[in-house]
Order: structure tokens, then C-alpha cells, then sequence
């Protein structure tokens, strides 16, 4: 069996906050991981080379012979036959960069630098990636697709409840144990993956392309657009259009959340809305971590991007294109700002750090609900990213020394 190894490139940088608690290849978009794409193209043992912190919880295992692959690459037939073809030594770019090598593990040093100087390279024209969070929004609806080609080739479906309303001719899959009750299912413009003991409770509307993985709750009245994944174990009520739900994060209440991607472990009290759209309809800035400063998109909609174990408050309201860090808390009164750093409280009264105990202590709480454990490895991450975000916050909260 081949030995993948997923590469984290500069494009680690600029998805946070979306990669501070993982590498570039457990991001969901479609209904897939970036990992689990490319094991099903391509059976492999697979592991990740990622940052040095990160590589505690997701280390590398390098074999006689391994494929590198960048992690930010989406999987395609055509690219699949390419790195398949790749002789020892040999690699792919794209625009410049590494997107792949054949690479024998005597050539890769302790420091797991990959050798592009001893590489022979072909550069390819047409490749599939993404580099901000916004495009996994973006790419999503065509993700949903590919993945579901993937995921349901072969296979039979779980027959369709006798109350649940179908309009449309493309498919829908229904996984074992998945329970509708009583909902209205749009296909015309895409496929809708229903998976293992998912429920849909009564009334709700959805529209494909969309996805909803294990054990997530769909709640009673809720409106799913098309182009919106639910990761696992999600409760999710209101309105939602075009996004994307990593896992085990909530938005349990009406509100509305559009062109927006919500990592691991948040939760939007009830009511929270959040604006995509400016008054104006011009384009959209927002906050890019690798610039440290704000970027001007050509996006008329972006809404929320937010990192994993943040928080918002009951009646909250999200600016467009609002960033929230990871850890983040907020219960405000209005608008929010449109950048919210890590490891911070923002109430009426005053902005300040969200205390690094109190945070893993949180954390600890919030997956134990959930029968998952908060192990010692994921405090030193929590505690390195806590360190890594300090300066983020310098000039959020008045007075902070730095």
C-alpha cells in the first residue's frame, strides 16, 4: 500500500483561523476532509507534515517510498492519473509551487524539509486548491457533488420516509440510521447526502447541493440552502446558505448565517445573525492572518469565518466578513468588530484575555458532553496557540501590555 504524506504549505497561513487547531487536511469542505478525498482516490496509509506543534497530534509517518502531496490540493481524476505516474524524484508544481513528488525516504532529512532542489518538475496548468477561507465556501457546492460521487458509488440508498416531500430529479443518499420526519427536499440544483443517524426533524426545508454528516440534528422549521455542509454531531436550527460546519459545533436557534465556515466546538447563542451583504453591495474587506492586516476581496457576499472553541452570545450581530479567532467569546450589544482575536472576551463593559485555564477548562467541559476527551496533548496545543496569538490581541484590548 502506498505512504501519502499531506504537506502544509504558505497556505496554512492564510486559512487561519482555521488551522490553528489542525493541519490544511482536516478542513471539511464538500462532505469530505481533505484526508479522507484523497484516501478514497488513492488507497494509502496517509499522514500529515504540519506545523511543529500540530505534529504532536498529527505526526508523519515517512516509509521506503512516499507521496508527497500539498494539502490544499483538491483531488481530481486528472491529477489523481499525474501523481500515480510520478517516478522516484520526480514532482508537480503549479504556478510556481510544489503540488506533489514521488519521494523515497532516505531523501527526506530528520527535519522532513522536502528536497525541491533534487527534484525533477513538471508544471501542471489546471489544478484544483484553495488558499483562504472564503473559498471553502465558495468550492463547496462543487465538493458536495464530487464527494457524493464518491461516498455513494455502488451503493444503495436507505428508502425515502413516506411524509418527506421530494422536488427535483438529483439524487439523495440516506445512510443507515438517519431518521426524516416530515421535510421538504429540493434537488434541482444538487445532490443532498443525508448520513448515518442524522435527523431531520419535522418541517424543515432543504435545498441541494448540501450535506449532512453523522449524527447531526437538524432542528424542527430550519432552512438549509443549497451549497451547506453540517459536519458530524451538529445541532443546527434557523437559517443557514452556503456554509460550512467542521463538526460538534451548534447553531441550535433562528438566526441567519450565509457564506460563512464554522470550525470545531463553537456555538452561536439564540438569534445570532450575521450580515453577508454590505448596504452598498460593494466589495467586501476582511482580516487575513498572514498580512496581518485587512484585504480587499472582489466577494460581494462573506459572512462569518469562525475558529474552533469560540463562542457568541444570545441576540449577537456579526459584521460582514467578520474573523473570530479561536477561543474567542462574544456578548455584545450591536454590530461586532470584524476582527476578533483569539483567546478573548468582548462584553459591554470591557474587551480582555480569555485566561488560558479557563479556556482549557472550558474545552474540557464542552467535549466531555460529548464523551471526548481533552487529552494533555491538546493542552500544549491550546497553550501554544494561546502564546502564538498574543500579539493579535496587543491592540484589541486597551491598555494590554505587550
Amino acid at each position: 500500500m502506498k505512504n501519502i504524506i499531506l504537506f502544509d504549505n504558505q497556505a496554512w497561513e492564510s486559512l487561519r483561523p482555521l488551522t490553528f487547531y489542525r493541519p490544511i487536511s482536516e478542513i471539511r469542505i464538500g462532505i469530505l476532509t481533505i484526508k479522507e478525498k484523497w484516501a478514497y482516490w488513492i488507497p494509502a496509509t496517509i499522514s500529515n507534515f504540519t506545523q511543529d506543534y500540530l505534529n504532536r497530534k498529527y505526526p508523519t509517518t515517512i516509509e521506503k517510498d512516499n507521496i508527497l502531496i500539498a494539502a490544499n490540493i483538491l483531488p481530481t481524476k486528472e491529477l489523481v492519473a499525474s501523481i500515480e505516474q510520478l517516478e522516484p524524484m520526480h514532482g508537480l508544481t503549479h504556478k510556481g509551487s510544489l503540488i506533489a513528488a514521488n519521494i523515497p525516504g532516505e531523501f527526506i532529512p530528520p527535519s522532513l524539509e522536502i528536497p525541491e532542489n533534487d527534484l525533477k518538475l513538471t508544471a501542471l496548468e489546471e489544478v484544483d486548491d484553495f488558499f483562504f477561507p472564503s473559498d471553502i465556501f465558495l468550492k463547496n457546492g462543487s465538493q458536495i457533488e464530487l464527494d457524493f460521487e464518491l461516498i455513494t458509488k455502488g451503493r444503495k440508498s436507505q428508502p425515502f420516509p413516506a411524509q418527506t416531500r421530494i422536488i427535483g430529479n438529483n439524487p439523495i443518499f440516506i445512510e443507515e440510521g438517519a431518521s426524516i420526519l416530515a421535510a421538504s427536499i429540493n434537488t434541482t440544483d444538487g445532490p443532498v447526502y443525508i448520513g448515518k443517524d442524522v435527523k431531520i426533524m419535522e418541517g424543515v426545508m432543504i435545498r441541494g447541493a448540501a450535506a449532512f454528516c453523522a449524527d447531526s440534528v437538524i432542528k424542527m422549521g430550519a432552512k438549509i440552502y443549497k451549497n451547506t455542509t453540517i459536519g458530524p454531531r451538529c445541532t443546527i436550527g434557523g437559517e443557514v446558505n452556503n456554509c460550512v460546519f467542521f463538526g460538534f459545533s451548534n447553531k441550535g436557534h433562528d438566526g441567519y448565517l450565509g457564506n460563512s465556515v464554522v470550525a470545531e466546538w463553537c456555538n452561536l447563542g439564540a438569534d445570532t445573525n450575521c450580515s453577508n451583504l454590505k448596504n452598498n453591495y460593494s466589495p467586501i474587506r476582511i482580516w487575513e492572518y498572514s498580512n496581518m492586516d485587512y484585504r480587499q476581496t472582489d466577494l460581494i457576499f462573506h459572512g462569518l469565518i469562525m475558529g474552533d472553541h469560540s463562542k457568541c452570545g444570545i441576540n449577537t450581530m456579526l459584521n460582514t466578513g467578520t474573523i473570530v479567532g479561536v477561543n474567542a467569546n462574544l456578548a455584545i450589544p450591536g454590530f461586532s468588530e470584524k476582527f476578533i482575536p483569539s483567546f478573548t472576551w468582548s462584553t459591554s463593559e470591557k474587551k480582555s484575555t480569555y485566561d488560558i485555564s479557563k479556556a482549557i477548562l472550558t474545552a474540557e467541559r464542552v467535549q466531555a458532553r460529548r464523551s471526548i476527551e481533552l487529552s494533555k496533548t491538546d493542552h500544549s496545543i491550546m497553550e501554544h496557540i494561546f502564546r502564538m496569538t498574543h500579539d493579535f490581541r496587543k491592540s484589541f484590548i486597551t491598555g494590554e501590555d505587550s
